[in-house]
């Protein structure tokens, strides 16, 4: 087998070839990636919420009072219903412990909405929290340059694609992303 020196040396070989081979092997090198999200699992949330309505009506300080979980519109959130501010709060922390025991994070849930409270009963919509907006996606490439500058990470709609030439790089940036606590949840997808 010739070396590249040899080549480089031999004068029946050009150098642009040369050079053209080099362009090829450092256009092969292998580069691997994945994908930063902030989704929800449908399954699961559909499994959560049918343990959520089970213990519901099993709760003995439930009975008789208009307490349950329905879905908002099109399976986008939970619209919870109690008779009071402290039934829905109630509701809500059986929601995370059902999200917890499903391996699910409870950052999905977007508790910003205010309490409605009409006809005696109190109605709170949770809807999940689904994709990066602008703002999330630039906190999280922020954070990947500034702890490793060799990985590159890049806003493509609503996830971070994150790409480099390393298997353990791209492990280390997702032990750094679990590390670090977003108020929004993040997923990865895509990893190859």
């Amino acid at each position: 087998m010739v070396s590249y020196r040899s080549r480089v040396r031999s004068p029946t070989v050009a150098p642009n070839i040369v050079d053209y081979f080099v362009f090829c092997y450092n256009k092969a090198m292998a580069t691997y990636s994945f994908d930063i999200v902030s989704e929800y699992d449908k399954a699961e949330m559909n499994n959560v919420f049918a343990l959520v309505q089970k213990e519901i009506s099993n709760r003995y300080d439930f009975k008789g009072t208009p307490a349950e979980i329905d879905w908002l519109g099109d399976k986008i959130g939970f619209k919870i219903i109690g008779s009071n501010e402290w039934q829905i709060d109630s509701i809500i922390d059986i929601i995370r412990k059902k999200l917890a025991s499903r391996e699910q994070s409870s950052k999905i849930l977007d508790l910003s909405k205010i309490i409605a409270t009409s006809n005696m009963k109190s109605t709170k919509e949770v809807p999940f929290i689904d994709g990066l907006d602008q703002e999330k996606a630039k906190k999280l490439t922020k954070l990947i340059r500034d702890e490793f500058p060799k990985i590159k990470p890049q806003i493509q709609g609503e996830a971070v694609q994150v790409v480099g030439s390393s298997k353990d790089n791209l492990q280390n940036v997702m032990q750094l992303i679990k590390a670090h606590d977003l108020n929004f949840p993040v997923t990865f997808n895509n990893y190859r």
